[in-house]
This record gives C-alpha cells, structure tokens and sequence, in this order.
C-alpha cells in the first residue's frame, strides 16, 4: 500500500524574492534537505530566466512550491501557525531559539527585506549574528544556515 507523506517539518518562505539565482539555490537546498519551500510574489523575474534555470538545474518541481499571490494570502494561510522571520533587525540570535518541526521561517527580500507592516505581524524575530560592520549574508547562504539549524533541533536530519 502506497501513502503520500505529508511533510512534517520546516518550510522555507520567500517574501518577493528579486535574485533568480539565489532563488534557484535555495529551491537545491529545500530539495536536498527536504523542505517545503513558498513564495511571496510578486517575484522580480521569471521562472523561465536563463539565470534561474542555470542554478536551480534540474532541482525545480513546482508542485513542491507553494506560490502565494501576496502577502495578505500568505499570512491567511499561516493564521494558526508560527511564523519566524530572518532579519538583520533582530536582537535574538538563532542559536538562542528554539525552533519547531512545523514552522515557516520567512526570509525577506534580497534587496530590501520585508516591509515594516510584516516585521509587525510576526512575534519571532531572529538574526545570524555577524561580525561588525557586516550588512548581511547572501540569502541562499542564510536558508542553508537556519534550515540546518532548524532539522538539527528537531531532529529530522
């Protein structure tokens, strides 16, 4: 008897993302470590761009994405479940969180995060602590981190 497995574990949420190659690296990650990827769009490319099919090679399964329309859709859908969003912003470290098997850890926009009205709506912010004078890291680089982190603590690597 055959069942379809529900995934049970962490999903990686993109707010608008403008860089289709980090994009792509990130939908390799999400399939490599087995996690549940969801766009914010609107996204500043194409899924047809020849960068972003470059990188994402033959990793792309767009049944395994979810795509939200807007923001409002997104957070509808999330009405009862936790949300963690990846700022620079951030006082807390992620290394002082505890994560769950089941939240949707968002990541902003390479170019400009995610506006004030959603850093509003979410209780759970956190940071990668970098050395000073740093702006940030590259945000597929961020994704590897964090999801890491996160199936480490709930055991599901």
């Amino acid at each position: 008897m055959t069942q379809n497995l529900i995934n049970h574990g962490p999903k990686i949420a993109l707010f608008e993302p403008d860089i289709p190659q980090n994009t792509a690296a990130i939908i390799r990650t999400c399939a490599c470590l087995g996690a549940k990827l969801e766009i914010i769009e609107p996204c500043g490319f194409m899924l047809n761009d020849r960068r972003f099919k470059r990188v994402v090679m033959d990793y792309m399964n767009e049944k395994d994405i979810k795509f939200h329309q807007s923001s409002d859709d997104f957070f509808k859908s999330k009405k009862d479940q936790r949300i963690v969003l990846m700022t620079t912003k951030a006082s807390v470290s992620y290394t002082k969180f505890k994560f769950n098997k089941n939240d949707t850890i968002l990541f902003g926009r390479e170019s400009a995060g995610v506006p004030n009205e959603v850093h509003k709506k979410i209780k759970d912010r956190l940071k990668i602590p970098m050395k000073n004078n740093k702006r940030s890291l590259n945000i597929a680089s961020s994704v590897a981190i964090i999801l890491a982190e996160s199936l480490k603590q709930t055991k599901l690597i």
